[in-house]
């Protein structure tokens, strides 16, 4: 037996639906979630290393997860 992710359980996708480019330096939030706001400290291939601005704690995340603050996807703003 192995155990589910709520991910899994409630068929949650992370990943961006539109193209973003990710650089260090850039402020960006992970998935969904509006909170906490990551800065961006390195990348490299489809991983960024990131800080949480509020707490200092590193993590490590996939850039397809990764979302800038305050940025819109390129579809929607051209509507």
């Amino acid at each position: 037996m192995s155990l589910s992710s709520y991910s899994d359980v409630f068929s949650i996708r992370h990943e961006r639906d539109y193209d973003e480019e990710i650089a260090v330096g850039d402020v960006v939030r992970a998935g969904t979630n509006y909170f906490p706001h990551f800065e961006v400290i390195a990348v490299h291939g489809d991983k960024a290393w990131v800080r949480n601005v509020q707490n200092g704690a590193d993590h490590l995340a996939l850039l397809a997860r990764c979302r800038k603050i305050d940025a819109e996807p390129v579809a929607l703003a051209a509507e």
